[in-house]
């Protein structure tokens, strides 16, 4: 008999399913008002519950936390890991919700409903004053083509729009498919009437829509915001707004929150809803009955797809296996920050102690850290190899008897639709992880922090250029690996540093002579 605590008013429709699974009892109410947590084995909550360490000691059987939504961040991710329970989210039950909301304010932009509505309430009956723009014919710019991006896209087509679409990891077969034209991010604003973002909010995304990018737009541009706040500088756009640059906005997200003092929103070009993209009655429905069905599924023993972190493990299999998890984690990442284009493949190979464990494990590691930074939902162990297939690449792994002369050695192979980049890394006992080779050059670094990969030529002063520039500038590397494979060919530098390089400083490194080029990497 499983017991399972639903919290935080989840939708009882959805429960359905699990409630009539024999064996399971379900239980609703506050998680502070159990008396007896040891007996709980299952726990669903929304975002008004917060996980903590602290609660897992104290449900000590708890074997399964699913989020009722696509935000995990009020879960201690690695404490629930670490005593092997499996985190599950919902990451498709808002799409529609959100996709619909954003054609909604596209279209309320255009024809400016709210303005008119609150006009006519107001007892005015001013016609000329609201004269709007038809969506048909004008050419629509999607900023992040996942999956609410490539729902937009279908509604927008039917509408007679032109859709292009700037994602700097579809590639050219998928655009097809889905009938888009892939655009470079500076040629999307160039020629897009109305621009939309649908992209996650990271390092590289923040500020996305800045002073320099809205500078580029057309005169009388739309934007819509309907993603994360903080993807469009909101200060930049301030002023783009009142000059007349950009025509209207329309936003449901802000960088911060509630926005009601923000000075956006008293623009009349402006109109804004309190962040309710997803919050239909159908969108609650639908994340209560996917992770009802999914928890229903674990309890039977079934795979479950949208788990958040690794199955459910031992606590002893769990300590052996994770150096090797982190170190595949890792290598993902930096592929995919350092080979940034569309890809057709990765191959995987392991050798020496590393085949003892379960390397699908390892390998569904290494792919969900490499897809993490190319879609726009919450990457896992399970469905990472379910995304794949989505964005078009396959992947496979196999094993040698060469390790390298490591105790333990892995090569990840990424084969892309023009070029290929490949890395191999080993874990030393008391050392940690290590990426010993790069694109074929041989280099000894710890994969994390704040990176820069440069490429350039192997000419006398190179190295010493890149140290000077540095030091002209006061910034500290903390350390420096360098490879070649002929004495005047090509060559790399790998360097760290105790913070991220701001942009200034990143874009005189591509200025220096002999340097072909250099990508930031954040591990």
């Amino acid at each position: 008999m499983y017991t399972v605590l639903a919290t935080d008013s989840i939708a009882k429709e959805g429960m359905a399913e699990l409630e009539n699974e024999p064996g399971v009892s379900v239980l609703y109410g506050h998680i502070d008002e159990i008396t007896q947590p040891e007996l709980i084995d299952g726990l669903i909550v929304r975002s008004a519950t917060t996980i903590t360490k602290e609660l897992l000691s104290r449900f000590s059987n708890l074997k399964i936390i699913a989020r009722a939504g696509v935000g995990v961040d009020n879960i201690d991710i690695k404490a629930a890991t670490q005593r092997g329970i499996l985190v599950i989210n919902a990451p498709d039950g808002n799409t529609i919700s959100t996709a619909e909301h954003t054609f909604a304010m596209i279209m309320a932009l255009l024809r400016k409903i709210p303005q008119a509505n609150q006009s006519i309430k107001e007892g005015k009956w001013s016609r000329p004053s609201f004269k709007g723009t038809e969506l048909s014919g004008k050419s629509l710019g999607i900023v992040g083509m996942g999956r609410i991006g490539t729902e937009l896209a279908k509604r927008a087509r039917v509408f007679g729009a032109k859709v292009q679409v700037y994602d700097p990891f579809l590639t050219n077969d998928r655009a097809k498919t889905l009938q888009v034209i892939s655009l470079p991010l500076d040629e999307l604003l160039v020629t897009s009437d109305i621009i939309t973002v649908h992209t996650p909010l990271t390092k590289d995304t923040k500020k996305l829509i800045n002073a320099d990018n809205l500078s580029k737009t057309k005169k009388g541009v739309y934007l819509i915001n309907c993603a994360r706040g903080g993807i469009l500088d909101e200060e930049a756009l301030y002023t783009f707004l009142t000059s007349g640059h950009v025509a209207g906005c329309a936003l449901d997200v802000f960088e911060t929150e509630p926005a009601v003092e923000n000075r956006l929103v008293q623009l009349d070009n402006v109109i804004a809803t309190p962040h309710i993209a997803a919050s239909t009655t159908e969108a609650q429905l639908n994340v209560a009955s996917q992770v009802a069905h999914e928890v229903s599924s674990f309890f039977k023993g079934k795979p479950v797809k949208n788990a958040v972190n690794l199955p459910a493990v031992s606590n002893e299999e769990f300590q052996k296996i994770y150096p090797f998890y982190e170190l595949a984690k890792m290598s993902g990442q930096l592929l995919s920050q350092s080979f940034s284009s569309p890809i057709k493949e990765i191959k995987i190979t392991f050798a020496g102690s590393i085949t003892d464990y379960d390397t699908g494990l390892v390998t569904r590691g290494l792919l969900s850290g490499f897809l993490q930074p190319r879609v726009d939902r919450i990457v896992n162990d399970i469905n990472a190899a379910l995304i794949a297939k989505e964005q078009g690449f396959t992947f496979g792994e196999t094993y040698s008897t060469d390790a390298q002369g490591y105790e333990n050695w892995m090569e990840a192979r990424v084969i892309g639709e023009h070029d290929n980049f490949s890395l191999q890394a080993t874990f030393i006992s008391g050392y940690g992880p290590r990426v010993v080779n790069i694109n074929g050059y041989s280099t000894d670094f710890i994969p994390e922090g704040y990176l820069v990969y440069i490429e350039h030529i192997d000419r006398p002063g190179v190295i010493g250029r890149v140290g000077k520039l540095f030091g002209d500038l006061e910034v500290n590397i903390a350390s420096m690996q360098v490879g070649r494979k002929m004495a005047g060919g090509e060559a790399i530098m790998m360097l760290s540093f105790d913070k991220e390089l701001n942009q200034d400083i990143f874009l005189k490194i591509k200025e220096l002579p002999d340097v072909v080029s250099a990508t930031k990497i954040n591990l």
